[in-house]
């Protein structure tokens, strides 16, 4: 008897150190992230859908809870993007032609004023998107915006202003997808 309570102890302690998290589409997003040294916690998440198909699970994670996206969008603190691919598949060019898209429509000079920086994001993206593959954008005020795919480094991209452009793609006044952005604010 006294080894199945301490059994049944292990299980409650072990299930209270998992992280929650909650489901979007298949995908589970974790209610905290990392960004550096500062813990952020999950704001919102949505699914980004493309012509009724599901390609990603996105969580949107921050310091503190914001519904303001131009607030998001300017502030310079650190913040995190995690998109959890459910569709299978998706091409380097593909991805490359939605970031060239999302940063022509979210900023004003179609994304000329950080060319060669979108150059080289663009060119960390050199593999298929897989079913369950998680890239983390990851803001740091003194680093800027690094891509991990999977939990490896990728690179990073200087600036703040690229940021502000990225986190528009989601949040700004053309959202690349309206009903993952209400959800990214927690609507």
């Amino acid at each position: 008897m006294r080894t199945l309570i301490k059994l049944v102890m292990i299980v409650f302690f072990l299930a209270a150190g998992v992280a929650e998290g909650i489901e979007v589409g298949g995908a589970d997003l974790p209610d905290t992230l990392s960004a550096g040294n500062t813990k952020l916690i999950l704001n919102g998440a949505g699914l980004r859908k493309k012509l009724f198909v599901k390609v990603y699970a996105e969580g949107l994670y921050l310091e503190e809870k914001q519904s303001d996206p131009t607030a998001i969008i300017q502030a310079d603190r650190p913040m995190a993007i995690r998109m959890h691919f459910i569709y299978d598949g998706v091409t380097p060019k593909q991805l490359v032609d939605t970031w060239n898209e999302g940063f022509a429509a979210s900023t004003a000079d179609k994304g000329a004023s950080i060319r060669d920086r979108l150059n080289t994001f663009n060119g960390f993206f050199t593999e298929k998107a897989q079913k369950g593959d998680r890239y983390d954008l990851i803001y740091l005020t003194e680093e800027g915006v690094t891509l991990f795919i999977n939990q490896k480094r990728v690179g990073t991209v200087p600036g703040l202003d690229f940021k502000k452009a990225l986190y528009a793609i989601w949040l700004g006044e053309k959202p690349a997808d309206a009903g993952l952005k209400a959800g990214l604010l927690g609507k």
